[in-house]
């Protein structure tokens, strides 16, 4: 009686690596804008420092142009995972102030979230699908209660990395507006905090006295800071109103 053929190992090793190519070559090039464009050694707040009056005269000079090049910049960040949005954010506040810096930020982050919905919706969500592993089970049922509501809440605080909140919804066939809507929106707060980072941030470089108490006591930098630390108790927050609710149902 004839043997069974032996399955092709490699072929199924062949498979699975192909699987992961689209991701490992959005990663690829995150790393060669990061090294490439020398973005590691700008966003540093002593770079910051040494270039803020050339960066303000750019902003001056190119005015809208200079606000849609940032947006760019903060959609491609997104779009290839890049660990880059606060330090965008805080740019953005450095350079353009709160205001527009938030509206330039959330306009970024925005297109480069949707950007990554629409790929996992493709060929590219195989492999994204494996790296999100057990949280989009642990996430399903929330989206399926009310996935707006579901999805602000993960964007007002961050419980979970952007780039994963990028990616669960499109897996789990939310629709594209509720998406983008509860995105722009979510983001808002947080981004507006960052932004006054960066303004604060600029006002001390601007002041020159960088190392002087009195200057972190000012409203202008004191109270990002305060809301800063606020965003980073949120989840601590909610993780334990959760529990409290729990307990009280049983």
């Amino acid at each position: 009686m004839d043997q069974e053929p032996p399955r092709n190992n490699g072929a199924r090793r062949g498979r699975r690596v192909a699987r992961w190519l689209p991701l490992l070559g959005l990663f690829g090039l995150g790393l060669a804008l990061w090294w490439g464009l020398g973005l590691g050694d700008f966003v540093t707040p002593h770079a910051l420092e040494a270039r803020r009056t050339q960066l303000l005269d750019l902003v001056e000079a190119y005015g809208l142009l200079a606000g849609l090049l940032f947006v760019a910049v903060y959609a491609l960040a997104t779009a290839v995972s890049l660990p880059l949005g606060a330090l965008l954010t805080l740019l953005g506040g450095f350079l353009f102030g709160p205001w527009a810096g938030t509206a330039y930020a959330v306009t970024g982050a925005t297109l480069g979230a949707i950007a990554i919905f629409l790929a996992a919706r493709t060929a590219l969500g195989t492999a994204w699908r494996a790296r999100v592993g057990g949280t989009l089970e642990r996430m399903r049922a929330g989206f399926r209660r009310d996935a707006f509501s579901y999805l602000l809440v993960l964007r007002l605080i961050p419980l979970f990395p952007f780039w994963l909140v990028n990616l669960v919804p499109a897996f789990l066939g939310v629709p594209l507006r509720i998406y983008v809507a509860a995105t722009a929106i979510g983001i808002i707060p947080g981004t507006f905090v960052y932004a006054s980072v960066g303004n604060g941030l600029g006002a001390v470089v601007e002041a020159g006295e960088a190392t002087e108490l009195g200057l972190l006591l000012r409203p202008a930098v004191l109270l990002p800071l305060l809301g800063l630390a606020l965003i980073a108790l949120l989840p601590v927050a909610y993780r334990l109103w959760k529990k409290r609710r729990v307990g009280d149902e049983t």
